[in-house]
């Protein structure tokens, strides 16, 4: 496969660069997750990419090459979706809480799979949180699949969900700049489309790609703005909340635009012995929830199928949470 005409292409910066169809997009990064591209090609490829920024074509036909290759893995219900969560940021300023999210989801019987790295360079994961709480990471699909069957929730890293994706992604360490791999991983479905996945962007721009990606594809996602990268809601201000499915869009919650008038009690401190030990506490009930993760609960709880309509999983969180919050 020759490179040069791609690298032509997309090299003539900002303006002058072509987009890629999406069947061209597709065979490119095919080749790239097989590690087909040399080196100096592949590093030309991902400024390139970089510099131009991806159009929806393009990343669609990227996604397409990803679930191509992605290690798949089965649901053992029919009636309740799986939920997606992709962690790939960690927290820095405050405590890293989709463990908490993913735990929750796991008390109401929602087959949960969260993917991620292990370390974060500085950041708080979501494994070293999930590792304080006694989650291990799965080393294998066979041990993941394992894992969800008996358990409902597994996080599994990314290089054994998808070698071919986390290599990509890896490139960061070598070129010092994110690559469209960075957008990839947090649309990633192992489950081949019947999962909702949790989708959360820190920019606009990012945001509105993931929508019209998610739209093409007609799967189910719920896509919010990030708190540092991860896809909780701030515990302090509730971000917008969208449920995309069947190529439809419906706005579960709008933006909070001023922060809480009585803020949640939160972790003194954002590392992960502190963090596991404040979530202890939460799903013990000796503190309450935030009301915007509350909120983002019943979101999943009806993006999943748990209920009939998004009033009834307003209710259920109200409800059923076992204490954990008063009202949604």
């Amino acid at each position: 496969m020759n490179f040069v005409p791609y690298i032509k292409e997309l090299g003539r910066g900002a303006d002058g660069a072509r987009d890629l169809t999406l069947e061209e997009a597709q065979q490119l990064y095919g080749a790239m997750l097989d590690g087909g591209v040399p080196d100096l090609e592949l590093g030309a490829i991902a400024l390139a990419l970089r510099v131009k920024g991806e159009c929806a074509d393009e990343m669609i036909g990227f996604l397409a090459a990803v679930n191509d290759r992605v290690h798949g893995l089965k649901c053992a219900t029919n009636r309740i979706r799986p939920l997606v969560i992709p962690s790939y940021n960690g927290a820095r300023k405050g405590a890293n809480l989709t463990p908490l999210l993913a735990l929750l989801l796991q008390r109401f019987n929602i087959p949960v799979v969260v993917h991620g790295l292990l370390e974060g360079y500085g950041r708080v994961t979501t494994a070293q949180v999930f590792r304080e709480l006694g989650v291990m990471p799965c080393t294998t699909v066979v041990s993941a699949q394992q894992t969800l069957n008996e358990k409902g929730l597994a996080f599994i890293p990314l290089p054994v969900l998808s070698p071919g994706l986390n290599g990509l992604l890896a490139l960061r360490g070598r070129l010092g700049l994110r690559n469209s791999a960075h957008s990839l991983v947090k649309m990633l479905d192992p489950f081949k489309g019947t999962g909702v996945v949790l989708g959360a962007a820190t920019h606009p721009a990012y945001m509105d790609l993931m929508r019209d990606v998610f739209s093409y594809l007609g799967g189910r996602a719920l896509l919010l703005r990030a708190t540092e990268g991860e896809p909780f809601a701030n515990p302090k201000r509730r971000p917008r909340i969208e449920y995309i499915h069947e190529e439809s869009l419906e706005v579960l919650f709008e933006a909070e635009h001023e922060s809480l008038k009585s803020l949640p009690s939160l972790p003194d401190e954002c590392d992960a012995k502190a963090t596991a030990q404040w979530i202890r506490r939460i799903l013990d009930g000796q503190a309450p929830l935030p009301m915007p993760l509350a909120n983002q609960l019943a979101c999943c709880l009806y993006a999943c199928g748990y209920a009939e309509d998004f009033n009834q999983a307003k209710a259920i969180v109200a409800l059923e949470g076992n204490g954990l919050t008063a009202t949604v």
